[in-house]
């Protein structure tokens, strides 16, 4: 093999560029703005354009999923059956205890506790 011919394994790459949340969220704020093409964003970026678009795909999956969980009232229900099943078991486990509080006061009498 001569210097000009490289083997596969060493073929020039850049080098990958990690990019915070917000560098991902300026890019996305920027094409949804239409005020960069993707290519574009990529090269002031330095990614590849596979990645904006990575990052336009995974916006748009974040947004419908935020959307799809805020339903009006849908939280609000399903907090109030937490909350009451919530407020049964502690009355149930209230009713537990005095009933235990009895049993103890008859085992041990009145002078029990002296």
């Amino acid at each position: 093999m001569t210097e000009q011919q490289t083997p596969r394994t060493s073929r020039k790459r850049s080098l990958q560029r990690f990019l915070t949340p917000s560098q991902k969220y300026e890019i996305w704020l920027q094409l949804l703005r239409q005020e960069v093409t993707m290519a574009e964003a990529a090269t002031t970026a330095g990614v590849d354009r596979s990645t904006i678009v990575r990052i336009r795909q995974v916006a748009k999956d974040g947004a419908l999923a935020a959307l799809a969980a805020s339903k009006p009232g849908a939280a609000g229900r399903a907090r109030d059956a937490e909350l009451a099943g919530a407020n049964a078991e502690i009355a149930r486990l209230s009713e537990a205890i005095k009933e235990l509080a009895v049993k103890l006061t008859l085992a041990e009498g009145k002078d029990g506790w002296a």
